[in-house]
């Protein structure tokens, strides 16, 4: 694997950027590919992080208005319900955890940054940079609000996997990373699929009656 996304790129400081900018792969995957290709603890986790973390800003600001202009258009409209209807079940899933754990003296927007930063340090598809920020979208968040609790989440999850990485080099050999690698790319293609079936198997009637 990590030979052939070497070729396929043909440069690896833009194979490690470029797939850590990728959804569900992440900067779990470009650090565990970085460290693969020979990297040190710090540089591998500094592009990823970098990579992985920038991407929430067009996240942030063009998911709203583009599943907006998805349900002006007949065939698309009923995917951006269901599309909505998904993040907007996270976001609350998120905010239920938060203030089941939480006193009353915690402000709104506190638990709400708590709540995206801790399911942005989960270091596992799905739990990365490109969820957190629809959650944190769909929670309401403001920009400013936002930068932190990923930042950090993220920060908090290229640490784990860094760590990680590196035991496999000690006790294991590089090959292991190669392994590794394989299994996040195959874990991820099928919570795609189970995240694409749960949107497309929702009901959008209660989302077109709060669109009226």
């Amino acid at each position: 694997m990590v030979e052939f996304i070497r070729n396929l790129i043909g440069n690896d400081l833009w194979a490690t950027f470029i797939m850590s900018l990728v959804p569900l792969i992440e900067l779990k995957g470009a650090i565990v590919f970085a460290r693969g290709i020979g990297y040190s603890f710090f540089k591998a986790m500094a592009l990823s992080f970098v990579g992985s973390t920038f991407v929430f800003i067009p996240i942030y600001f063009l998911l709203r208005p583009i599943l907006n202009l998805m349900k002006k258009v007949k065939w698309f409209n009923k995917l951006a319900l269901k599309v909505e209807g998904y993040f907007d079940d996270k976001a609350k899933e998120t905010m239920e955890k938060r203030e089941n754990g939480s006193g009353n003296i915690t402000s709104e927007t506190l638990l709400k940054q708590i709540g995206v930063f801790i399911f942005v340090a989960i270091p596992l598809p799905m739990t990365g940079v490109w969820t957190g920020t629809a959650i944190a979208v769909f929670l309401n968040l403001k920009f400013k609000d936002v930068i932190l609790p990923i930042a950090l989440g993220n920060l908090v999850a290229g640490l784990i996997i860094s760590l990680l990485a590196q035991l496999c080099l000690t006790f294991w050999s590089i090959e292991t990373l190669d392994y590794i690698l394989y299994a996040l790319f195959a874990l991820a293609v099928v919570l795609l699929a189970v995240t694409i079936f749960k949107i497309m198997s929702k009901k959008t009637d209660q989302y077109d009656k709060k669109e009226e």
